[in-house]
Order: C-alpha cells, then structure tokens, then sequence
C-alpha cells in the first residue's frame, strides 16, 4: 500500500502523516512536553488526551475524543504561518472538533491558566451534550 492512499485508514490520515504524528510525540517542544505532562493518564477531569494525533491530513498537538477537543500550543514559528494554522482550523472545525490555541508563553508563565480554560472548554462541550 503506498502511504498517500486513505482508503480504510483510521480518521481519514495517511500512513505519512501517522508516521510524522509519531515523530511529532518523539519530538515535542518544551511547551508541549510540559502541557503533556499535566494532561496525561487523564489527570485533567478523567479525560483522556492523546499527543500529536493525526485527525485527517493534519495532526493535533493533543486531543480528547471524548469531548472533540483539540489543544494547540503554537510557537513563533506559527506567526509565519498564519494561512497554514488558518486551513488547519477550518478543517478541525468542518468536522466538529472544538478547538483551544495558547502560545508557548502561556504554558510555560501560567500553566494553571492554561489547564484551567481546557477543563472549562470540556466542561461546556459536556452540558451541550
């Protein structure tokens, strides 16, 4: 099978992009390896994030299934790709998943902060359901 066919692959992704998404978790910036730390093994809420999951043709730096929540820590590397971060998000929310960005800055200055607007966002993606 060659990797850029998405017949029968998990959420619409490719191979290619399944293999940058575990390059991705083996890669994390400092800012995603420290929001990870407080998000896994369901220490925010019980719910369960997964690291950089391919949903379709991009990949999410964590996500929760449960709440169709992604969570995106942009770097200044996003200030030069604003078009790019557009389509991702037209995309994410073309398929219904709620979507979350802070700057590398907030979670390293105020993780609380941080952890506390995710829990807020899947508190009310849970009353709506």
């Amino acid at each position: 099978m060659d990797g850029t066919k998405t017949t029968a692959r998990i959420r619409g992704t490719t191979l290619e992009i399944e293999a940058a998404a575990q390059r991705h978790r083996r890669n994390m910036t400092a800012a995603e390896r420290t929001l990870w730390a407080a998000l896994k093994n369901r220490q925010l809420n019980s719910l369960r994030f997964r690291s950089q999951h391919p949903l379709g043709r991009f990949i999410a730096d964590f996500y929760c299934a449960q709440v169709r929540l992604v969570v995106e820590v942009d770097g200044p590397v996003h200030n030069k790709q604003a078009e790019y971060d557009a389509a991702r998000t037209q995309h994410f929310e073309t398929y219904g998943y709620q979507i979350v960005r802070f700057t590398n800055q907030e979670v390293f200055a105020n993780l609380p902060k941080v952890l506390a607007k995710i829990s807020q966002v899947a508190t009310e993606i849970l009353a709506l359901k």
